[in-house]
Parts: structure tokens; sequence; C-alpha cells
């Protein structure tokens, strides 16, 4: 028998340059790959928080109003550390600190605070829910609703924040990336707030210091904060108020902007603080360093006039409260819309119908329907937080008339 031929079967050979190739290629998806997940595990909660960021109101720079946004913030934000480190004592510190824990120290980062004029005021809705309502008023520019989430001992919060104060322009709002890079420090620029236990916040400018205003700048041995930043802290770690008083109790404050400022906490329980730092009158209260804290609760302010001592609700606009700060109420900036919204809150004994029956007060106050007392051209945005209920009826520069304007947010949804 006969075997038949066979031939042997050669593989042929890769190319050198071909495996060259392909080595070079797979070293590179390797790094590629790795510098990928490197970049998750450090910035995760950053990218998300980019991902999250939407217009949610284009501008219209013919009624002043600026683009708003909404980002949702996932993590801590670096805040324990911030606690940990002992605060910080200027915007120069602030900004150190946001760039090198947010970037790594890669993109430089801008907070500075505002010269602002305001009105707040505490109201119970007809059907018993506790209501928190404020009025910011400055000039035209962008704004972002900022949401955090709750970690262990942290609350979630909503929060509104002016972004030119973060360095974007007021004219374009968010340009590109490094833009919306920018945003991921407005968790530290909050300007009022709620969080999800029903204790709200706002920060009013004060003016003190006679004919210059004098910043706040106390130097004990306690740890430090600057003015948005004490906003933060309550959102983040007061349960009511008297744990609010604790925080402002243990810091050292320091006001930027080169101005001064007070400020209003509520909580669901119907009780409420304003938080002052005065040393005398507003003639002499020129050393920033010599101011101590004042705290008024709304039950506790028969020093300061029979009308407030008579009233369960509480009010604030731009001048300090304490009797025989000014030497008259001329003096008082904002005292025409002080007096304006206890007018209007009094001849129900401080209570309204609903969230919309707040804004109306506001509404009563807002720069286009009041005659203004200051340089400030527009009220940017009017908010009624519901501290029962945990949600904020929100309107951007008094657009009241549009529906599409009047933005409802809460802790289970934008």
């Amino acid at each position: 028998m006969k075997r038949g031929n066979t031939m042997k079967k050669t593989k042929k050979k890769m190319p050198v340059w071909k495996k060259v190739l392909i080595g070079i290629v797979s070293a590179v998806l390797l790094v590629v790959l790795a510098a990928g997940v490197a970049v998750y595990a450090v910035w995760h909660n950053e990218l998300s928080a980019l991902a999250s960021l939407k217009l949610v109101r284009e501008r219209n720079d013919a009624h002043l109003d600026g683009d708003v946004y909404t980002m949702t913030v996932p993590g801590g934000f670096y805040l324990d550390e911030f606690v940990e480190q002992g605060g910080v004592k200027n915007d120069a510190e602030l900004i150190s600190f946001v760039t090198n824990q947010i970037t790594k120290g890669l993109i430089p980062m801008e907070i500075s605070d505002p010269e602002i004029a305001c009105s707040s005021f505490t109201a119970v809705s007809e059907s018993g829910d506790v209501l928190f309502g404020r009025n910011y008023d400055f000039s035209k520019t962008n704004t972002c609703i900022v949401f955090t989430e709750a970690n262990e001992g942290r609350h979630a919060s909503i929060s509104t924040v002016d972004l030119q104060f973060l360095g974007i322009d007021v004219d374009t709002g968010l340009q590109g990336l490094m833009d919306k890079i920018t945003c991921l420090a407005a968790t530290y620029a909050p300007l009022d707030g709620i969080n999800d236990v029903g204790v709200s916040c706002g920060i009013y400018m004060t003016y003190q210091g006679g004919e210059e205003t004098v910043p706040t700048n106390q130097n004990t041995d306690k740890p430090d904060f600057t003015s948005t930043t004490l906003l933060r802290l309550i959102l983040d770690y007061a349960d009511d108020v008297e744990e609010a008083v604790t925080i402002a109790s243990s810091y050292d404050l320091h006001d930027s902007a080169k101005t001064s400022y007070h400020y209003m906490v509520a909580d669901a329980s119907g009780k409420s603080v304003i938080l002052e730092w005065v040393n005398d009158t507003d003639q002499t209260d020129n050393d920033g360093a010599a101011r101590e804290l004042v705290v008024t609760y709304n039950d506790q302010d028969d020093h300061i006039g029979e009308r407030e001592a008579d009233a369960d609700y509480q009010w604030i606009t731009n001048f300090i409260i304490q009797p025989d700060y000014y030497e008259t109420d001329q003096e008082k900036l904002g005292y025409d819309r002080y007096e304006k919204i206890y007018e209007m809150l009094s001849s129900t004994d401080g209570v309204v119908k609903d969230e919309a029956a707040a804004m109306e007060i506001l509404a009563a106050v807002g720069r286009r329907t009041w005659k203004n007392d200051d340089n400030n051209g527009c009220t940017v945005h009017s908010v009624v937080y519901n501290l029962t209920d945990r949600t904020a009826m929100w309107v951007p520069n008094e657009n009241f008339d549009d529906s599409t304007a009047i933005f409802t947010f809460s802790f289970d949804k934008e």
C-alpha cells in the first residue's frame, strides 16, 4: 500500500513590525485604562456632579435674568476635612482649600462673598407648616441650585449659589468645561438653603462700622469660618436651631468682601434666631476683632421692641436689630422693607395661606416693586422654604406671574 505524499503545513511568522505595533497599542490601552481608573477613583464624585449640571432656565438679558442651573453633588465634598483642619480665616485660604481638594491643585478656582441687600421672614401656613421666605437682592447674575446628599453625621441640603462669586461671567453663563469645573466649588458658597430635617438659613449684609463698613474678623483660639462657610456648616451639621447656634458659637467669624453680615436660622419646630456679631454702637463698632456673637430668638426678643416681643415670627433686612445700635431709624439700611414685611405679617399674626402667599410678601419688597435704597439692581431670586415638608418654591428675578419660572424642589426629586 502506497502512502500518499504528505505536505507539511507551516505557520507564517508575524512580521516583527506588527508585533511591535501590537505591543505599543496594548501598552497605550493599558496606560489609558489605568489612567481612567485612577481618574475615576480620585474624581468620581466630581465627575458625577459635572454630569448632573444642567440649565433649567435660560437667561433673558432684557429682564436682567441670568441663567439658572441645578447640580447634584454626591459624596462629602471634603467638608469633614474642612472642619478637621479648623476651617479657614479668609477667602484666599478657602480658595486654596477648595482648589487643593477638588482639583488637587491642578485647576485654579475662585470664591468671594457678595455685597448684597436682602429680606427674610418666618411665617406659618394655614395648614400649620413652618415657612422661611427670602429675597436675594443684587444685580444680574447666573444662579445654581445645589443639591447635596446625606452622609454619616451630615444632612442632605438644597441651597442657592450666585455663580459670579465663583468667577462665572454674568453676561455669558457657563462657557465650556473650565466654567463647569469651577461650579464644583459652589457647595462652599451658599446664600440660603434648607436641609433634610427642616433647618433653613440665610445671609444678609449689615454695613457695620459707621461711615465705612468694617468686616467682622474675630481672632481667638477657636477654629475659623468665613461668611458662606457658616451657612454650609449649619446646613450639613445642624439638627435644629440650637445646634446652629452651637456651631456659630464654636467658631471665629471672618467676614469677607470688605463688608459685614448677619444671619437668620429657623427650624421645623417654628423656632428661629438672628445671629449678629456686634460691639457697642454702629458709630463705634469699628474693630471687627472686638465683636461678639449676639443671639436673638424669636421667643426671647422683648429687648428688641414691643412689636418683636408680641410676634412669634421673625423678620430681617440689612441693619443690626440690637436696640440703641443706631441713633435714628434713618440710619438703618433696609428699615423701610423691614416695616413693610411687618405690616403684611402682622395683619394676619404671622399666618399666611400657603407658600404662594408667602411669596407675595417677598414680591412686595422686591426690587421691581420697591424703591431701591441701595445699589442693587434686581431681586436675583425669591424662595420660600417649607421647613415642615422640606421643600422649596423658587422664583428667579420676580417672574412671579410666569408659571415656567416657578420651580419646586424637594429631597426626593428636583
